[in-house]
């Protein structure tokens, strides 16, 4: 263990608290109480995960996970006190792979904390033993799960463990309608909720990212009231 950890958060009792639970499950953490020292520490410190509130004396935590997602994939797990779904939505869109509502159980911060390490861990280049070629191509599209990559005829795209994990799902089940529970629970290992727009929020991502019109669509298809499939 010992992964390297920012965590960031205005209100010292829980920065402090959160420190605490890591500290004691080996981690190492780097804590800060707001956006400006944080940003520098992301400059010179090379980390595995990021926690960060979205509430900050300066910057807020969706500057800072912008800032992150302009040169590094780790993980980043917000904090909210708010149960709204627009500030999760928001931080979703800039990048951000999970989030956590305060008030919270510090157990559940470890959890997802260790959640988001062995998926960053699995499919971060270097980071695993070389294993045979695994690679999937559809009409221009390369995606490889030996090296993280994903080519749009020829030109790399820039993927977060969690976007890469969803295309993958979706790619492996050519010509399958996946249900958004499906697709939620297979990425993300958790229950799935009615009322839940994590996977909308990504699959609209990764359309940006692929440049796909929204209306007609290449790859992602939406199947209205079924689900997703790449055809």
């Amino acid at each position: 263990m010992g992964e390297k950890i920012l965590v960031v958060d205005d209100e010292k009792e829980i920065a402090d608290l959160i420190e605490v639970y890591l500290n004691n499950d080996g981690y190492t953490v780097y804590k800060f109480y707001n956006g400006t020292d944080a940003l520098r520490c992301i400059k010179e410190t090379e980390l595995d995960l990021a926690i960060l509130d979205i509430m900050l004396p300066d910057l807020d935590g969706f500057c800072i996970c912008q800032k992150i997602r302009e040169e590094h994939f780790y993980p980043v797990i917000m904090l909210t006190a708010k149960a709204e779904d627009g500030d999760k939505i928001m931080g979703l869109t800039l990048g951000a792979d999970d989030y956590i509502t305060k008030p919270f159980n510090p157990l559940e911060v470890v959890a997802r904390v260790k959640t988001q390490l062995r998926r960053y861990t699995r499919y971060n280049v270097g980071k695993e033993v070389s294993v045979p070629q695994n690679e999937l191509g559809i009409r221009g599209l390369q995606i490889s799960r030996d090296t993280h990559k994903c080519l749009l005829n020829g030109k790399d795209v820039a993927l977060t463990p969690i976007e890469f994990e969803i295309l993958w799902y979706l790619c492996s089940r050519r010509g399958i309608v996946v249900s958004s529970e499906e697709l939620f629970e297979a990425v993300w290992g958790e229950k799935y909720l009615d009322n839940n727009n994590t996977v909308m929020t990504h699959i609209a991502r990764l359309r940006e990212k692929m440049k796909e019109p929204a209306r007609r669509p290449k790859y992602i298809k939406t199947i209205w009231g079924v689900g997703y499939t790449i055809e």
